[in-house]
């Protein structure tokens, strides 16, 4: 008869795909069962055969019901100090209140939205396009799960003033008519990301979206598409 423990089963959930190259950098360094799900109905269909030590959700777009963080150890990574920034869209909600770095908090999931206990918070640069910072995120949150994969921390309540952030909708990323190339460069650079609505703008039936935006010499260059159709809502 074996001695030995059962393998851990771990429950990675991110709907980016940018997080799928730090869930096989897990499954090589941490022991145990690694499982990764996309959406809400393979995230069911997983816990109806596993009962995993954790659900790690670096980043979901989807509100996790009860029977699932009630009955499963739910961890989220949110990209705010919290209390400060509980709520939606938290990197462009700081890019635009002129924040330069952040916080990322692993907190555990309760019935009110990022207002869990904290495990452990770790500080992000918010320097680049959306892209390269979720994926230096990424990189941080991997560090973060490692860790509590190995020594499974307490949280501990969150403290100060509560602050909280509105979900952007993709019509919010018009450009702004005022400003200045500064503006208009975090504009861009904070919509820059795979599956995110990039910043715009709307010059009769065409829509001209921006990316890949630099500043030189006073002057703000990007990458331009141009579409003909009606207004994303």
């Amino acid at each position: 008869m074996s001695n030995k423990k059962p393998k851990p089963t771990y429950v990675f959930a991110s709907c980016k795909p940018w997080h799928l190259k730090s869930f096989q950098m897990l499954a090589k360094k941490c022991r145990g069962r690694w499982i990764y799900v996309t959406d809400p109905r393979r995230l069911v269909s997983v816990l109806a055969k596993r009962r995993p030590r954790y659900i790690f959700f670096p980043h979901w777009s989807w509100m996790v019901p009860q029977s699932v963080w009630e009955k499963h150890e739910s961890v989220c990574f949110h990209m705010t100090d919290v209390p400060y920034g509980r709520g939606g869209s938290p990197l462009q909600n700081l890019i635009l209140k002129g924040h330069t770095k952040t916080k990322i908090t692993a907190l555990r999931m309760v019935g009110e939205l990022d207002a869990g206990p904290v495990y452990m918070k770790r500080n992000l640069s918010l320097h680049g396009r959306a892209e390269d910072i979720y994926q230096r995120a990424g990189r941080i949150c991997v560090a973060m799960i490692n860790r509590m994969v190995k020594q499974q921390p307490k949280p501990f309540p969150q403290k100060g003033v509560v602050v909280k952030f509105g979900r952007r909708k993709p019509s919010e990323s018009r450009l702004p008519k005022m400003g200045t190339l500064s503006k208009w460069y975090d504009w861009i650079r904070m919509l820059d990301a795979a599956t995110y609505p990039r910043a715009f703008l709307k010059y009769g039936d065409f829509r001209i979206e921006f990316h890949s935006a630099v500043i030189k010499e006073n002057k703000l260059e990007a990458k331009v598409v141009i579409t003909r159709g009606a207004l994303k809502k």
